[in-house]
């Protein structure tokens, strides 16, 4: 079975960084898609990056030049580097199997808050 451990989140100050990770396991991680995604208080789950298998990456736009997905397959994790962080980045960050918010949720999110 599918399982996903996300980790990283924390308090940080507008203009800060985060990195947040997540470990996984019970499929193919390397040929998987993977996703990042996030929940702000009171609004539904956005999508904001992705990666294929072999590296191709994917942001939506109110991230593109501040926030960096990567993987390493050897380890089986992903990553999303945060920077130049704004208050509208505050919510629950999930990592997602496949490319879209059509794929697998499974993990239970870590949660990133931006506050001064």
């Amino acid at each position: 079975e599918e399982q996903v451990v996300e980790s990283g989140g924390g308090l940080v100050q507008p203009g800060g960084s985060l990195r947040l990770s997540c470990a996984t396991s019970g499929f193919t991680f390397s040929t998987s898609k993977m996703s990042w995604a996030r929940q702000a208080p009171g609004k539904t789950l956005e999508w904001v990056s992705g990666i294929t298998g072999d590296g191709n990456t994917y942001y939506t736009d109110s991230v593109k030049g501040r926030f960096t997905i990567s993987r390493d397959n050897a380890k089986h994790e992903v990553y999303l580097q945060m920077n130049s962080l704004q208050l509208d980045d505050t919510g629950v960050y999930y990592c997602i199997i496949g490319l879209s918010l059509a794929g697998l949720l499974k993990g239970q999110g870590t949660q990133v808050t931006v506050s001064s």
